[in-house]
This record gives C-alpha cells, structure tokens and sequence, in this order.
C-alpha cells in the first residue's frame, strides 16, 4: 500500500459504502509548543476521525535516558489501538495540521506494530479543507476493535549503534538548522548534533501547501545529502516524533531507513556522550561543544 492517499482518494474510499475494508480515521494533532491539540480537534476534524493524543498515546513518561518521548510498551500501544477502534483487517489513515510532522508517528509505530495498511493524508487537514469537504465538531468515540499489535516490525537503533553509525553509514539529524547548529535549543539539555550526523530538515520534505514532495524529487535530495543504496541510513530527530516523517520521504523515495527512537533528548542527558556544533557533520572542538547548555528540559 502507499505511503501517502490524497483528499479525494479517502473521501471516495470513505463514501464507498460497499467496500469490503473498513477505514478508520486517527487525528493526531500535535506540534512542539502547543498542547492545544484536542481542543483543535474538538473544534472541527474529518468526520469518524478519533483524536490521538501524542504525548499520553505514542510515547510513554519522560526519562533522562529514554529521551522526551520513548516509545511505550507494545501491550500499552495496542490498548490505544483498539480504543481508537482498530480492529485486524482494517485500513487506518492518519493526520495533523502540520504537514504530518506528528501524524508520520503512528503511521510508523503501526508499522513497526505489524499493521500493514497504513497511510498518511498527503497535506493533512488543510488538504482536506481545500478540497471542499467538510468537518465535523465533537468527540468521535468508535466501539472498541480487536486489532492485535506487535513490535519490532521497522528498522531501529539504540543510542550505541548511534554512536558508530557514521563511520559506516548515513546518520540524519531531521530537526531544524538551527538546531543541528547548536545556535538554539529550546527544549534538550545540550546544544548541538551527534558526532558524523548530517542536517536534513524535514521542512525539506515538503512542498510549500504542506504536502510532501514527489518521488524523485525526494530522491534527489536524500541522495544529494548521501543516501546510497550500500550504506545504510539511519534517522533522529528531538525526541523520535518528527523523524518518522523522514523515514516516510526516504519510503515514498523509495529508500529505507532506521528510526533512532530516543534521539537527540536521549543521547544528550549522557555527558559522555559527545554533542558537536556548526554546519559540519563532526562539528567544532569537542570539549568545547560538549560543555554548552542552552534551554531547559521538558
């Protein structure tokens, strides 16, 4: 199945009254910053659509060395999952208001769940709106489904194979510029990337209307930024949510990639652990970026 269906495409597979697959419609409206995101929701989303609440649903409490938003456990994932009525046999779509920054991380924790049939809504609601078709306002609460999830489906890696990974293969940083830079920090302990890491923004992934660039557009920028097939790609971000939408351009690209769940906010609460800053991928003196501290820890 392919990553992305576009607006019409889901609103005819959700009119099809007759279609042997029942879709169901998960909203996860979330960005850094702005805990509002029910509220969003309640004020109008696609009609069906059951709201997942990103810090409580796809991550489990903060710890220093898990990172700002672990993935939590398999049993606790699939609970959520037939809450929002997911049930074995079904298509499930997702998607925010942000370009899918948020909404690319239940397309891969099901994924990585072993549940195939999962999409993104290319351009998210504001696709939806510019379509002409309506909202709905309120709660959506679905009977339970039966859906029966695992783990370990995806391609990860822990904090030490990070450590490594650039001396044989391609390490992606997905946060802003800014950030990768060391020149801000707003939420992690520690300014800067990891040692051999390359800047690859996920704002570069999209087109200005928030939907995601072509195929081969997405293949010449991963591969301008060091995607080869023999080398194996792994991605981080702040705290896993937003690499997921890189590891879903590296898909519609064509390419695979490796999630680094607990990324940056993990990796940086270790003072052992080097953080280097500027626009190199080995960045300035060591010792001397590994003792900045900007920001505060959320």
């Amino acid at each position: 199945m392919d990553t992305l269906i576009d607006a019409a495409a889901l609103k005819s597979r959700l009119d099809d009254r007759e279609s042997g697959q029942r879709t169901v419609l998960l909203d996860v409206r979330w960005t850094l910053g702005d805990p509002h995101g029910h509220d969003h929701y309640l004020h109008g989303h696609i009609p069906g659509a059951v709201f997942v609440d990103l810090a409580t649903e796809l991550a489990g409490p903060a710890e220093p060395g898990r990172g700002r938003h672990p993935l939590p456990p398999a049993e606790q994932f699939q609970e959520c999952a037939r809450r929002w009525g997911i049930s074995d046999g079904d298509a499930v779509v997702a998607y925010d208001d942000s370009g899918n920054m948020a909404a690319a991380r239940v397309w891969w924790m099901l994924r990585d769940a072993g549940f195939g049939p999962v999409q993104l809504l290319d351009g998210g609601l504001a696709a939806w709106r510019e379509a002409g078709f309506g909202l709905a306002a309120g709660a959506e609460q679905p009977p339970a489904g039966n859906v029966t999830l695992s783990a370990g489906a995806m391609p990860a890696i822990d904090a030490g194979q990070a450590a490594s990974w650039s001396r044989y293969g391609l390490l992606l940083d997905a946060r802003a510029g800014e950030r990768y830079r060391g020149e801000v920090e707003p939420v992690d302990p520690r300014a800067g990337h990891i040692p051999g890491a390359v800047s690859a923004p996920t704002t570069g992934n999209l087109q200005a209307d928030g939907r995601f660039l072509g195929p081969a557009e997405l293949r010449e920028r991963f591969e301008r930024l060091g995607y080869r097939s023999d080398v194996p790609t792994a991605v981080y971000c702040g705290s896993g949510v937003t690499a997921a939408h890189e590891i879903a351009a590296l898909e519609i690209a064509g390419f695979a990639a490796a999630l680094y769940p607990g990324s940056f906010s993990e990796w940086c609460h270790d003072a052992a652990r080097d953080v280097v800053t500027g626009e190199a991928p080995y960045g300035e003196d060591v010792e001397t970026a590994a003792g900045r501290s900007t920001g505060s820890v959320s």
